[in-house]
């Protein structure tokens, strides 16, 4: 069944995805470098050629924090020393399947991606590569427009970041914050 965007607000949760985003950051030499995800390996992948965090999708009865935790460890082999629930990010796609992606900003120790652990998660990640990337250079990457919009503030320190953000293909067409 095919739906327009009011029709899709209207009927709400249930057709939206639930996931989670989380940026990891660490102290360096040069500032903080934040772990980012180029999305290379999935076919058919809405984020493919993109620079995004690492999250994803809920597993039935699963809150927010325990789906960032577990898809953290799973695909990177980290857990975070601390971390910071930000807001949730309302996402619309006239092409892609809609989610609220839960968004979370987390520190690791600058040691912590020589385990061994985390250096088999990062070989063997089947999302895509995953990189420590400068803070400076972070709004440099190939990204979705609309992740530059909470990325940000995210960097920035920011407690709270809530917004809706409406694509058509790959533009992003509208956008509400309700920082």
């Amino acid at each position: 069944m095919c739906y327009n965007l009011k029709q899709k607000k209207r009927l709400g949760e249930e057709l939206m995805k639930k996931a989670t985003l989380c940026y990891i950051r660490r102290a360096a030499a040069s500032g903080y470098e934040y772990l980012m995800l180029y999305r290379n390996k999935k076919k058919e992948d809405p984020n493919e050629g993109k620079w995004i965090g690492v999250g994803g999708k809920f597993e039935p009865g699963e809150t927010p924090d325990e789906c960032m935790l577990r898809e953290v460890k799973e695909e990177t082999g980290l857990s975070p020393d601390s971390y910071h629930f930000c807001g949730v990010i309302h996402f619309f796609s006239d092409q892609w399947e809609d989610e609220d992606m839960y968004l979370y900003r987390a520190e690791i120790a600058s040691d912590a991606s020589v385990s061994a652990e985390a250096a088999d998660a990062f070989a063997l990640c089947e999302e895509g590569e995953l990189r420590w990337i400068p803070e400076q250079a972070l709004m440099d990457l190939p990204m979705w427009e609309g992740d530059r919009l909470f990325l940000k503030p995210l960097i920035e320190g920011a407690d709270s970041i809530n917004m809706t953000l409406q694509y058509e293909g790959d533009k992003l067409v509208h956008f509400n914050s309700l920082l």
